[in-house]
């Protein structure tokens, strides 16, 4: 699946681009079939949202589970990236984000890029997240908030704030990257600034759709009150000529993947096939 050229400038100048009912209601149950399993899973994987027993996110299940590696390499995610980062793309981080209902937990405003250089040693914002709607995304149920065209700022270089989250103590230190409680989040000041110039936009949209966005575009999102689930899937590629300089301590390969192969789209109908 290729990007228009009208698509591209959207995607440059805010940083985002909704693509609404992308992946069919047939692929989307594909996919929602395999989460009970992934989310039983008691691993490293798994991380849970504080106060509470409920799954927050699970990361590298693409390395794990069938359908997912599929997804990972579907042509309507694959070829879009390869058309932004001008470059053969590797996944570099996959995740699932549960937002429970009643139950998901806040994201604090923040940037992606800065975890991926500081903790990682990626060197540049040559990548981009592909963002699946596993469940339909309203105005109730936690919807990602994006701060249009923040991207063009680069790093805002916050502090870094806090330690490893209560209930994790003797968890290792990247923890604190995965949580509620996030090590580099933006602070009031800046977030206001940036919103006071350009606003904020929560894209919303059927299960299905995708939205891509910038890694360093300033998001978050609030805690899920209504009853409706958020599930998404958030796959990040990075190009193939901007691989990470890993620092001595390295995070575990199910956030941050070591295999740099370069990605050969499979089939459109790869999920239900």
């Amino acid at each position: 699946m290729k990007l228009t050229q009208e698509q591209l400038q959207t995607y440059e100048e805010s940083g985002y681009l909704l693509l609404p009912g992308c992946f069919s209601p047939a692929e989307v149950e594909v996919l929602r079939a395999e989460l009970p399993g992934l989310f039983a899973e008691d691993s490293p994987r798994r991380v849970i949202e504080k106060g509470s027993q409920v799954v927050r996110s699970v990361y590298g299940s693409h390395s794990t589970n069938e359908v997912f590696r599929r997804l990972a390499s579907h042509p309507r995610l694959v070829e879009p990236a390869q058309q932004i980062l001008g470059s053969q793309v590797y996944v570099y981080q996959f995740k699932i984000n549960a937002k429970i209902a009643f139950l998901g937990d806040v994201w604090e405003w923040h940037q992606d890029f800065i975890f991926w250089q500081r903790e990682d040693g990626v060197q540049d914002p040559r990548l981009v997240t592909m963002t699946v709607f596993l469940d339909e995304v309203t105005e109730f149920n936690g919807p990602l908030m994006f701060v249009p065209g923040s991207h063009r700022e680069g790093v805002l270089n916050p502090p870094r704030v806090g330690g490893v989250p209560d209930g994790y103590e003797d968890s290792p230190d990247w923890i604190a990257n995965l949580t509620a409680d996030l090590k580099y989040s933006i602070d009031k000041d800046t977030l206001a600034r940036l919103v006071n110039r350009t606003g904020m936009v929560a894209p919303k949209g059927p299960a299905g759709s995708v939205l891509l966005f910038h890694p360093n575009l300033v998001h978050g999102s609030v805690p899920n009150l209504s009853p409706y689930d958020r599930k998404l899937v958030l796959v990040t590629y990075n190009s193939v000529e901007n691989l990470p300089r890993f620092p001595e301590q390295q995070r575990p390969e199910f956030l941050v993947s070591r295999d740099f192969s370069p990605l050969s789209p499979l089939a459109d109908n790869s999920l239900l096939a």
